[in-house]
């Protein structure tokens, strides 16, 4: 048996690399402002979207050395990425949609209906309600021009 100690060293990249990635995310935000500008209805949101997980890919790939480290967490991460993305264009069906709702209109289904008329009274109107009050039997109710319930015999 060999004592073989190694302590592990860090894995140092060269700053041009830093610069590099940092100039590509500084580049992809004035893209992301530049498309927010141009009027592509719901596309907007899936450029933007599509812009930002190429920017957490190079977050995650450089800044955070997943593209040196083992390729288990590489997998994981865009297994991870994938599923996301599907929910992602699960979502945009709908969203991209949406507006198509709208776009259809109905007509009345009988325009003569009472409801239509602008002279017909209103269900809480009571100013009528002594005229259509015809006492049937002695227990009946009345309305009296009032809009007041008095029992059939009583004046």
């Amino acid at each position: 048996m060999s004592n073989h100690t190694s302590t592990p060293a860090p894995h140092i990249l060269p700053l041009q690399l830093y610069l590099g990635v940092g100039a590509a995310l500084l580049f992809l935000t004035v893209v992301t402002v530049v498309v927010a500008q141009i009027p592509l209805g719901g596309w907007n949101l899936v450029v933007a979207l599509a812009i930002a997980s190429i920017k957490a890919l190079l977050v995650v790939s450089f800044f955070m050395h997943l593209y040196y480290d083992n390729k288990l967490y590489f997998i994981i991460f865009a297994i991870g990425v994938l599923t996301l993305s599907v929910f992602i264009v699960l979502t945009m069906f709908d969203t991209l949609e949406r507006g198509a709702i709208y776009d259809i209109k109905a007509r009345p289904i009988n325009p003569k209906a009472a409801m239509y008329d602008q002279g017909a009274t209103t269900p809480g109107d009571t100013t009528r309600a002594g005229e259509f009050a015809t006492p049937t039997d002695s227990g009946a109710i009345r309305h009296d021009s009032t809009g007041q319930t008095k029992p059939s015999g009583t004046k």
